[in-house]
């Protein structure tokens, strides 16, 4: 899932995704954002790539092309994604849309549905100043998606970046 610097996915580079949550979520503190993405890394699994996707990533929503927090400050979620084998099973079987390959977000919705990424999920709310949806998927999803259906995303850590 590793991106090429120079790539363009979904119709942004990934500079511009970058710098579209760096300036909607955190302000245009590159600080924030790679405490952010360090509590993360601290928080999942080894071999866990870790993407973000929708409107942070993107400035505007999808369903009507609001921009991002259009409703108000700490308005617009976060919608963040797992990927990989040991992140599926940290949710409950009741935890999934497709059991064992997809499962529906960790969020004030659904609060039971992967307790040990609770602590997780409470700490980058804070740090983001938002509600933050976690998720997981396995690969191929993340390809189907992203590559083949051409939604945004943005790699915040990859394999390599363990």
């Amino acid at each position: 899932m590793a991106e090429r610097a120079d790539a363009t996915q979904g119709g942004l580079t990934i500079e511009q995704k970058r710098q579209n949550v760096v300036d909607c979520v955190f302000g245009g503190s590159v600080e924030r954002f790679d405490e952010f993405v360090d509590v993360i890394r601290a928080g999942i699994p080894d071999e866990t790539v870790v993407v973000l996707r929708g409107s942070a990533v993107t400035g505007m929503r999808w369903k009507d092309g609001a921009p991002f927090d259009a409703d108000g400050q700490g308005t617009s979620d976060l919608d963040l994604t797992l990927v990989g084998d040991e992140v599926i099973g940290l949710f409950t079987v009741t935890g999934f849309f497709v059991p064992g390959v997809h499962s529906r977000p960790l969020s004030d919705s659904d609060p039971d549905i992967a307790p040990s990424l609770v602590p997780l999920r409470e700490d980058l709310m804070a740090l983001a100043g938002r509600p933050v949806n976690i998720q997981a998927t396995r690969d191929f999803v993340m390809t189907l998606r992203g590559d083949l259906l051409g939604q945004p995303y943005l790699t915040l850590i990859d394999k390599e970046q363990q």
